[in-house]
């Protein structure tokens, strides 16, 4: 009976390690079709992931109201950015989301910009994880101190009508963030333009105060098939 009870209990030792090598190994680095969906006015989802905010930012400044005082772009991006008004939209990526990220727009990649660090802070809490992860709750990330010294990856996209900066921000447990565009590359929407390791966050910054939002924070995106907001063409104009 205990020689019976023994070799279940390695039965379900080697399952659980069977899973969590294939989670960690296969899944996590799936590399699934990504069609864009018609429409050229349409800016869609870098990233997979949860929408954690859609904020207004006016003259290169966005207000966060955990910390009382406005945030710099120019801090999140670790890079120039035009002191004009528009949008920036969080979308949390958990270990459960496709790691890849996609053009949103076509355009031509102006600048990449790395930015690393001595440490990188816990992208949240244990509770805030698990509310994200697998309760798949929304959580207000916006004023938590890692998006400003955390290790990121910025990409400056220049479009025919508007400007757009993709921000990704690693997480504590993060290895590496691979790039697959370079300064001066056209890029048409959909492209595929980096893979990030394990948990992250993307931040997409649209300079554009006139767009019509598709999604809600809360909802769950896909990126290069899910269409985030419509911007209206107009020439380039000064905030």
């Amino acid at each position: 009976m205990v020689k019976w009870a023994l070799i279940i209990l390695a039965a379900i030792f080697l399952g659980i390690l069977a899973i969590f090598f294939f989670l960690r190994r296969v899944w996590f680095y799936r590399d699934p079709v990504r069609i864009p969906p018609p429409g050229e006015n349409l800016i869609l989802a870098p990233a997979d992931g949860k929408i954690v905010y859609i904020q207004p930012f006016q003259k290169g400044e966005v207000v966060s109201e955990k910390l009382g005082k406005p945030i710099r772009i120019t801090e999140i991006t670790k890079g120039p950015a035009p002191d004009k008004n528009g949008w920036i939209i969080g979308i949390y990526m958990s270990p459960l989301d496709v790691h890849f990220n996609y053009a949103p727009l076509g355009g031509k990649i102006i600048e990449i910009i790395h930015t690393p660090a001595e440490v990188n802070l816990p992208m949240v809490d244990f509770w805030e994880y698990i509310r994200l992860t697998y309760f798949r709750r929304v959580v207000n990330l916006i004023g938590h101190h890692y998006r400003l010294v955390n290790e990121r990856l910025t990409l400056f996209l220049s479009h025919q009508y508007l400007d757009l900066a993709l921000v990704e921000i690693a997480d504590k447990f993060v290895n590496k963030i691979t790039c697959f565009v370079q300064p001066g590359q056209e890029v048409v929407k959909g492209h595929k333009l980096t893979f990030i390791e394990r948990g992250s966050q993307v931040d997409l910054i649209v300079f554009s105060p006139e767009l019509k939002f598709l999604v809600k924070v809360g909802q769950q995106v896909y990126g290069g098939q899910t269409p985030v907001c419509q911007f209206f063409p107009c020439p380039r104009r000064e905030e």
